[in-house]
């Protein structure tokens, strides 16, 4: 709501397609009464400095004038003007229409997707949204993603959607990102524009993601399966081709969400012993 009032009719339904500037609702508004009533003071006053400023012009150029009066006319004429704009701009905000009425139009094209507000209720300025307009055509993705995995993720990258409740599956991208993580849930939303329009697609439907990220480097393994030994030790049990384990040294990268990093030890398709691992070293302690 631009100014404070009671809304006195809805112009539209929920579902209805509207254009840009199409009317809403209206609202009754003592306030908007007062404003325009302000600007036809201002442009009275208006009106009335701007002849008094040209008729002292006149009479100083009949010789008959005093130049103080002319300095003090245009001062008048000035703050007159200040004091129109200023009222104009005011009026400009609430709309055209006399009185105390204001409608409310829809500032862009798009489809109302809820109605907020009633036929006798009460609104003022910065207080809740009357209407949501909605673009079916603008639809966004957006993922919640972990915060140890965002460094992964880049503006531009490729993404599969899939929809569940429209059995559908979609190309997208990832167009921006949330600048902040939520701090309960350790995740940051991520915003994805999807490659086509799709049909039967709705705001609000359940979408699973996925990203197409690089691999990393060295070989991933599960934390259950490295060992301390020694303090300072990280091991591994590998198993032999005749089917016996040995332990073997590793150099450890990031551990994250269970898994940790193998840089330096292993080799892909290697078998390692990732469960019961501490049954074949007691001397050992988990890595946690």
């Amino acid at each position: 709501a631009t100014v404070a009032g009671r809304v006195v009719a809805l112009l539209v339904r929920a579902g209805e397609v509207v254009k840009a500037g199409a009317p809403l609702l209206t609202i009754e508004s003592a306030d908007a009464a007062a404003a325009r009533a302000t600007l036809d003071g201002a442009a009275t006053r208006l009106a009335t400095a701007e002849s008094v400023f040209r008729r002292q012009v006149e009479m100083i150029e009949k010789g008959v004038g005093l130049e103080a009066e002319r300095q003090e006319a245009e001062a008048r004429l000035k703050e007159a003007r200040t004091e129109h704009e200023r009222a104009r701009q005011a009026v400009a905000l609430i709309g055209a229409e006399p009185g105390s009425r204001v409608t409310v139009r829809a500032p862009s094209d798009g489809v109302v997707t809820s109605i907020r507000v009633s036929p006798g209720a009460t609104i003022a300025p910065g207080g809740e949204a009357l209407l949501e307009l909605g673009d079916p055509a603008q639809l966004q993705v957006v993922a919640q993603v972990p915060e140890g995995e965002l460094r992964r993720i880049a503006i531009g990258q490729q993404a599969e959607v899939e929809l569940p409740a429209i059995a559908t599956r979609i190309a997208a991208k990832v167009e921006n990102f949330n600048p902040r993580v939520e701090p309960e849930s350790r995740r940051a939303q991520v915003y994805l524009a999807i490659a086509q329009r799709i049909e039967g697609l709705r705001a609000g439907m359940l979408a699973q993601i996925a990203l197409r990220v690089g691999a990393e480097d060295g070989i991933s393994v599960p934390v259950s399966a490295v060992l301390i030994k020694d303090g300072k030790r990280r091991v591994v049990y590998v198993e032999r081709p005749d089917g016996t384990f040995e332990a073997r040294d590793v150099q450890m990268g990031r551990n994250r969400e269970g898994r940790v990093v193998i840089l330096r030890g292993l080799t892909a398709g290697e078998r390692v012993v990732v469960r019961g691992a501490l049954l074949l070293d007691n001397q050992a302690e988990q890595l946690l």
